[in-house]
């Protein structure tokens, strides 16, 4: 039987791959966290990490204890914590997307996890343009899948589940309708519809909606946004033009607009965050499942 110390030691090293951010995440120091696993390598009688002075990582039998390990030790940590809540208190995690093929893809992990769970809620979210963070920063919501970059204190990135090439859209009567593609310097030339900021990272912003080219010309403000059908509509009036995934034209596509690809704007990425401390005790079991449906969702489309 593992030790407490021994297992959350374990699988808390097994996701920092970082002896001092382990030590921190359990208060203990980074000596007895390295004393600890190889207690555990010794009681199992094989080593679970490859270590040298600048890395940290599982091997195989490490990986395949940890894919054991985890689920069961997740359901233990929802189960206590249930406990301290009350017996009345329903298990439940709330999962946010920003746009409809991120939607579809939590939606899908939901009902793969409330398959392998059906004692536990899964709520389904959609946040808003104008806020990006706010619903996570309230604790309304547990997880999130959306536009990175994110770089905040309080709140933890996990990988880039997947990415979609960068279009502009415009409406069918703008001069850039009838190109096959367009330039980040053709920006220069048309107003740009942005989103209402005031609750928008400053670096979030100018990496979707930025105010200059790559060689460094001013981009014309066009109006401001406080919801997506907005800048639809300020679009198909031809008042400005907006640059969005082009995965979007299977969801937003109006007669009167146009999605033109970018030949030269790197894609945008969609990747998982949550809450750095406090975070629910079922996020890490359902990261795994809706990686799991990333992957099999990349692979039907291919």
């Amino acid at each position: 039987m593992l030790e407490r110390l021994e297992l959350e030691a374990f699988l808390t090293l097994a996701e920092e791959l970082h002896f001092g951010r382990t030590a921190a995440r359990l208060c203990v120091s980074a000596p007895r966290i390295s004393q600890t696993i190889r207690k555990l390598e010794r009681r199992i009688g094989a080593p679970l990490f490859e270590r040298n002075s600048r890395t940290v990582r599982l091997t195989p039998l490490g990986k395949q204890l940890c894919d054991e390990l985890r689920p069961a030790y997740d359901q233990i940590a929802a189960s206590v914590l249930a406990a301290s809540r009350g017996d009345h208190v329903k298990r439940a995690i709330t999962v946010g997307f920003s746009t409809p093929w991120c939607g579809n893809l939590i939606a899908r992990a939901a009902h793969s996890y409330q398959t392998r769970h059906p004692d536990i809620t899964v709520g389904i979210e959609e946040i808003q343009l104008t806020d990006p963070l706010g619903r996570m920063r309230s604790g309304a919501v547990d997880l999130q899948l959306t536009e990175f970059p994110i770089a905040e204190p309080d709140i933890t990135t996990g990988p880039v589940l997947f990415s979609e090439p960068r279009a502009l859209l415009v409406s069918r009567e703008h001069r850039f309708a009838a190109q096959e593609s367009v330039s980040l310097e053709d920006l220069s030339d048309t107003p740009l519809v942005t989103i209402v900021g005031e609750l928008v990272p400053r670096y979030w912003m100018d990496h979707h909606f930025p105010r200059r080219t790559p060689t460094g010309r001013p981009i014309p403000r066009g109006p401001a946004a406080n919801f997506w059908a907005e800048v639809l509509v300020h679009v198909n009036q031809g008042v400005g033009v907006s640059t969005v995934a082009l995965a979007s034209a299977a969801f937003h596509a109006w007669p009167r607009t146009v999605f033109v690809p970018f030949r030269d704007a790197p894609p945008i990425d969609y990747g998982l965050m949550w809450p750095a401390l406090g975070s629910n005790p079922l996020v890490p079991s359902f990261l795994e499942t809706i990686c799991e449906a990333a992957i099999s969702q990349a692979a039907e489309s291919q």
